[in-house]
């Protein structure tokens, strides 16, 4: 046997040790996911869309990377699930434009006045009763709503997800780097429960039940604030996927009082 043919080898087989290794990860990312998305989806086809990026992972793999393998396989697999659930849109339409109404409102409002939008004033603006304001933010919390890597489409949604750098330009990764550091001034300009939620979720991997328990709270309130969460970031990312490089320099959530 050559000695590329030996090397070649050999990377087939790290590569199926990675995949056997890190299998699990797949299940827990999918059913994490899962934690805000109807009963509709089916979890199988987020694990089998997530196996295909994970396999994507271990045969692109380097071990001169800065991250870990599973930072790196985590991303892919995230990624992958995600393509699969913008493939297939269960959101309808209506349920991007109420998001997309409410998100406006609350811009509007926060420019106005400077500080957090309050719910009773939102609910005013939108003539919405209590009721079908919570049921908006169950949807925004649940929905593909929140593009943070790429413009809103026609029905304003997508998930959050951040490009894999390896495969951007110089320019794309300049582009990127202003993103992160937009959306880390976003988020931390939320309100402080809606920040923690977003810890307990998006970084510590919690799932809304879990969260709840940390807080006290019910998990349908989680799923509200969590949606309160996101409508407010998208509003405060609005210079992002509706401005040029000029309204992008500005950043994000500036000029609040708190």
């Amino acid at each position: 046997m050559s000695v590329a043919s030996e090397y070649l080898q050999l990377q087939r087989q790290s590569a199926d040790q990675l995949v056997r290794q890190h299998a699990p990860l797949v299940r827990r990312i999918a059913y994490h996911l899962m934690g805000r998305l109807p009963p509709s989806v089916d979890v199988s086809d987020l694990i089998q869309a997530g196996m295909i990026g994970l396999l994507e992972a271990a045969r692109n793999f380097a071990t001169g990377r800065n991250a870990s393998f599973e930072t790196f396989a985590g991303i892919r697999i995230r990624g992958a699930m995600l393509d699969e659930l913008r493939r297939t849109d269960w959101t309808p339409r209506s349920v991007h434009r109420k998001v997309r109404e409410m998100a406006e409102v609350v811009r509007q409002i926060e420019i106005e006045t400077g500080a957090d939008a309050d719910d009773a004033e939102v609910m005013r603006r939108l003539g919405m009763g209590a009721e079908e304001y919570h049921q908006v933010l169950a949807d925004a919390a649940s929905a593909r709503l929140l593009s943070l890597s790429a413009p809103d489409d026609a029905e304003g949604g997508a998930a959050f997800d951040v490009a894999d750098g390896e495969s951007l330009s110089p320019q794309d990764n300049v582009e990127q780097e202003g993103l992160r550091e937009s959306l880390i001034e976003a988020i931390g300009s939320l309100p402080e429960r809606e920040q923690l939620v977003m810890s307990l979720y998006y970084e510590e991997e919690l799932n809304l039940k879990e969260i709840g328990a940390v807080l006290g709270v019910t998990e349908s309130r989680v799923c509200q604030i969590h949606g309160q969460a996101i409508v407010r970031l998208r509003a405060r990312m609005t210079d992002w996927s509706e401005g040029g490089a000029g309204h992008r320099e500005k950043g994000a959530g500036k000029g609040r009082t708190r």
